[in-house]
């Protein structure tokens, strides 16, 4: 199945990264709802990713072309391996397929504690520091960004959002079971997934496509919002049947 009428009613479900929201994908928001229906479905509920997942799913459209950042890619990942016949294509953005490292998930553990004590401010620029994005006079304006949702969203959040990824599994071997169109879209200069291991991942999902976006670290889609339009629309035309 190629373009057609089908492909312009496919509704795209868009899953924002750790302590983001529909703040993050506005300008793409905002071109896409003119010809689709777009939901934001944030990854809220529980402390694991498989709970997330199945609390998504019960308000999912039942066919749906599926994105992801961060966290947020982690949770399609896991909805496509629950409910395979409801997801046309998946997009993957800065996601890390594999299981925290006992490093990473020992230091997942002392934010969690900084966040409970007041301190999700110093938590979140640990998370994203400055050189995690593009250098530029946009970089402030993100980091901004990023504090501001973190506020308003929370510490509790970020705590179960913080477990479930030091709890989730090792996805690689579900990257490799992926039927449907997928691509792999990272920033050029994101220093916490650098190109190179995007690459890795996109490899072992049969027939992907890799963007990576210029001038662009660990937001592309606030950093370069039109690149990453341009990315998100050519990967809603694959065709649906892989050649």
């Amino acid at each position: 199945m190629g373009q057609g009428t089908e492909n312009v009613a496919e509704a795209v479900v868009l899953i924002p990264g750790l302590m983001c929201d529909a703040r993050v994908f506005q300008y793409q928001i905002n071109a896409l709802s003119a010809s689709r229906a777009v939901m934001i479905a944030p990854a809220v509920v529980g402390e694991r990713i498989e709970e997330m997942a199945s609390a998504l799913l019960d308000a999912l459209p039942q066919r749906m072309a599926l994105a992801g950042v961060g966290l947020g890619g982690t949770v399609a990942i896991e909805i496509l391996r629950r409910a395979p016949e409801r997801v046309n294509r998946i997009a993957l953005m800065g996601v890390d397929p594999q299981a925290d490292t006992p490093a990473i998930a020992a230091e997942r553990d002392l934010q969690i504690v900084r966040a409970r004590s007041g301190r999700l401010d110093d938590v979140m620029a640990q998370v994203l520091p400055p050189d995690h994005l593009a250098p530029g006079p946009g970089r402030m304006e993100v980091q901004s960004l990023i504090r501001t949702m973190a506020q308003d969203l929370g510490a509790e959040l970020f705590v179960r959002q913080t477990r479930a990824m030091q709890r989730r599994r090792d996805y690689q071997g579900e990257l490799r079971r992926i039927k449907v169109p997928a691509t792999v879209m990272g920033g050029a200069e994101d220093r916490a997934i650098p190109p190179k291991r995007q690459q890795f991942m996109a490899d072992l999902i049969p027939k992907a496509r890799l963007h990576m976006i210029e001038d662009a670290g660990r937001m592309p889609m606030v950093e370069q919002p039109q690149a990453t339009l341009r990315a998100l629309n050519a990967w809603l035309v694959q065709p649906l049947i892989l050649g």
